[in-house]
């Protein structure tokens, strides 16, 4: 059976251990963390596992996958090593923290022939993928225009988060890299030819590439065929609930919508608009959070190889320095395909 380590089993490293358990494609076979209690609870999801200390013991163990989900500085480096010793990688957002880190990691994939994947895990809701559905299949007519938000009433509880340095970059980051996917997941063959965007600490405008951590941003992309999306991301916004999360997708003959229900984090509903009204298309309850680590898993069972479609992440990689005023988002940035 295929074999699979973690590497980082904080909150988000055990759903994901919890679901790949669960599904029972790959064993669990070793757990990596600096804390004693993150890997107690692992182990109480899969008492079978060995516990090592770092990368380097779990690159000892001939597993044939690791799941990455340690702070974000870390990603890149952690992924090649990984790749370079011939084991799959699904890796926590952001796979780098700018597109030179991320294309890095995706070529040691390429010469690996190793299979790559990012935890983009929105995609892989049931109420995303029915506007995905009512998009592409042309009953919009066409999709011109996109409005993509996530405000989320609170701000991350670890320092590393606020350090640029080891972060990459505040909200845009850590919340706006799930629009951002999901705008380019749509659009699919879109090649974005302009970026603007604001971005603000505490209502302070920042300047281009700037070095402290920003917690509101708002952002527009113009894509090719005239068309245009729309993001705006923040922590610690008074949304009036915990969380506003939302993706509407404009067409001439109507509209689509992907949001939370009642503030949640994890309920999603998809609606179809024609003028005044909206029609239900999916809701609650759907357990997603862990559907696209399952599906990097079957994959890596049935063929552990280089899988193109990782090339997504270096575009959104380039599009993000674009949006912070980086100088590092390179021609390859700019385009998209699906």
């Amino acid at each position: 059976m295929t074999r699979v380590g973690f590497l980082g089993v904080g909150w988000i490293g055990r759903s994901r251990l919890q679901a790949i358990a669960a599904d029972g494609t790959a064993t669990v076979a070793a757990i990596a963390d600096s804390e004693p209690a993150a890997c107690k609870a692992a182990l109480a999801i899969a008492p079978q596992a060995t516990i090592v200390r770092d990368l380097d013991e779990l690159l000892g163990l001939d597993l044939d996958g690791i799941v990455i989900a340690t702070p974000s500085a870390l990603h890149a480096e952690q992924a090649r090593a990984a790749l370079a010793s011939g084991v799959a990688v699904f890796c926590q957002k952001p796979l780098g923290r700018t597109r030179r880190e991320t294309r890095a990691v995706i070529e040691a994939a390429r010469r690996s022939d190793r299979l790559l994947a990012v935890d983009f895990s929105y995609r892989d809701t049931r109420a995303m993928a029915a506007v995905r559905e009512v998009v592409r299949s042309g009953d919009l007519g066409e999709v011109y225009s996109a409005d993509l938000v996530f405000h989320n009433a609170y701000g991350p509880d670890k320092p590393w988060f606020h350090q640029p340095a080891l972060s990459g970059g505040g909200c845009v980051m850590d919340l706006g890299i799930h629009l951002l996917d999901l705008a380019l997941w749509m659009f699919a063959t879109g090649v974005v030819t302009d970026v603007s965007s604001r971005l603000f600490a505490r209502g302070r405008l920042l300047p281009p590439d700037p070095q402290v951590i920003e917690d509101h941003a708002v952002a527009q992309l113009d894509v090719g065929g005239g068309r245009v999306v729309r993001i705006a991301c923040s922590w610690n916004l008074p949304a009036g609930c915990d969380a506003v999360i939302e993706a509407t997708f404009y067409g001439t003959a109507g509209a689509a919508r992907f949001r939370n229900l009642n503030g949640s984090f994890y309920d999603f509903i998809a609606e179809r608009l024609d003028g005044t009204r909206s029609t239900g298309l999916v809701a609650p309850p759907d357990d997603w959070s862990g559907r696209t680590a399952v599906a990097w898993v079957r994959r890596l069972a049935s063929d552990p190889g280089f899988d193109p479609s990782i090339e997504e992440a270096g575009v959104v990689a380039g599009i993000l320095d674009r949006i912070y005023g980086r100088g590092d988002a390179g021609s390859d940035g700019d385009g998209h395909g699906g």
